[in-house]
């Protein structure tokens, strides 16, 4: 192995609507909305990016926004949480804030308050056991010396737990770090947002798309050559993998790893500055460059969004 994933990128899910997902990730999380777009396979529906100051890989929680779809359903070949990390000591705030009465047990040595967004997704907010020196957006919500400082990691659902294991070590470079119960962690080479959580669930039942899911996770790579040898390593093991598509703020590639989860691998750059100016990030309705001609009818198809207290975007 001559490369390793560093961590995680950013995590994809769907909501159902648009103006309650951003009333929760930035009024009660307290995260920035870092940009609003569209979903560049399908223009007639928003994008939202949520992160730190200027979203950083590794804070980057984004949503495709399909108004009124139907639930989907949590199971396996699904990631079925996510953990974002918070200072030692900052539970105490968070379980007042969200009106949650206790913890769950410790896991791994860290504590882990959950917690489900307004769609049913499942979160986690853990107090890691080791020091997170990631700075919080100060115009968030919520008190800096509380604030979530980006992703813990994901959990990830599967029927059994050999073959993704041996994925993610083999191929993806990430590291065992043991088994708790049905639980088996792996980490990668970052010390942040570096964990992924194989759950074995045998006798669950298959997920399904739609509200409430996790879309897929991305991992990240440090630049384009990095991501052309990640995507013939991949390709290597016989997966079937996308071409680079340009995501304008990363490029991307996507396969499926072997419990078919879909994985993604991202370029740190060029960033969400790339089109706006750090302190409007998230103001205005940005496009990419082949659907600016379609701006005046996408604009009046896209239902007006608000941020918090804030002005109409």
């Amino acid at each position: 192995m001559t490369q390793r994933i560093s961590g995680i990128h950013h995590v994809t899910a769907i909501t159902a609507d648009g103006q309650k997902n951003i009333d929760f990730y930035c009024g009660v999380l307290g995260l920035r909305l870092v940009k609003v777009t569209v979903n560049f396979d399908d223009p007639q529906s928003y994008h939202l990016y949520y992160g730190d100051e200027l979203g950083r890989p590794g804070t980057i929680m984004t949503f495709f926004v399909w108004p009124g779809a139907h639930r989907g359903r949590q199971g396996s070949s699904q990631v079925t949480a996510i953990s974002f990390s918070a200072p030692a000591g900052s539970l105490e705030y968070w379980m007042t804030r969200l009106k949650i009465a206790a913890i769950a047990p410790v896991r791994f040595g860290d504590q882990v308050l959950e917690l489900s967004d307004p769609d049913g997704i499942r979160l986690e907010i853990v107090a890691r056991s080791t020091e997170d020196d990631r700075t919080a957006w100060p115009g968030g919500s919520v008190p800096t010396q509380h604030a979530l400082r980006g992703f813990h990691g994901v959990t990830v659902s599967e029927e059994g737990y050999e073959h993704t294991a041996d994925f993610l070590t083999r191929t993806l470079g990430f590291k065992s770090a043991g088994q708790e119960g049905n639980r088996f962690r792996f980490v990668g080479d970052s010390p942040n947002a570096e964990i992924v959580d194989v759950l074995c669930v045998p006798d669950g039942v298959m997920g399904t798309i739609g509200a409430g899911i996790v879309h897929h996770v991305a991992f990240r790579a440090a630049d384009d050559d990095s991501q052309r040898r990640w995507r013939q390593i991949v390709a290597n093991e016989r997966h079937n993998v996308t071409p680079v598509i340009d995501r304008t703020y990363f490029h991307s590639i996507y396969f499926r790893e072997p419990g078919g989860v879909l994985f993604e691998i991202a370029t740190d750059r060029p960033g969400f500055t790339v089109d706006e100016p750090p302190e409007s990030l998230g103001t205005s309705l940005k496009l990419p460059p082949q659907y600016e001609p379609m701006r005046s009818q996408l604009e009046s198809l896209l239902p007006q969004l608000r941020l918090p207290k804030g002005p109409r975007t």
